[in-house]
């Protein structure tokens, strides 16, 4: 399940845009890798994330991760559900589990990124 509209980071975030707005969340692999997600840590709205910088934190019963931003911007928005439904990471990473919404500040940072087929690939090698 990689979806062939995203760029994908090698930290296992994708990155899904729509009018200048990147739509980030962790891939479906990354989130059966880590399990029962409990806990998800996201930034303030009006925040700058640079990209391969962390910018929030993952818990699951069996490890805690960081999050990194696979693109510079602002968060416009987060998931507020996250907070009181984490488990919609597992249930629904490319829909309802997505975590925040950014203002590209630099589109040419998306060709560093992965498309679907060399994502599928690297996750493939483990």
């Amino acid at each position: 399940m990689t979806p062939e509209d995203n760029r994908y980071a090698k930290s296992h975030e994708y990155v899904h845009v729509e009018g200048g707005i990147a739509t980030v969340g962790i891939t479906d692999y990354a989130q059966k890798e880590l399990g029962d997600v409990v806990f998800v840590e996201l930034p303030q709205v009006g925040s700058q994330v640079e990209a391969n910088e962390e910018f929030g934190n993952i818990e699951s019963v069996k490890a805690a991760s960081e999050l990194f931003a696979p693109v510079t911007g602002e968060v416009v928005e987060v998931n507020e559900e996250l907070a009181s439904r984490p488990e919609l990471v597992n249930s629904d990473p490319f829909g309802e589990g997505w975590m925040l919404r950014v203002r590209l500040a630099d589109a040419a940072q998306l060709d560093a990124l992965m498309d679907a087929a060399a994502y599928e690939q690297l996750t493939a090698e483990g």
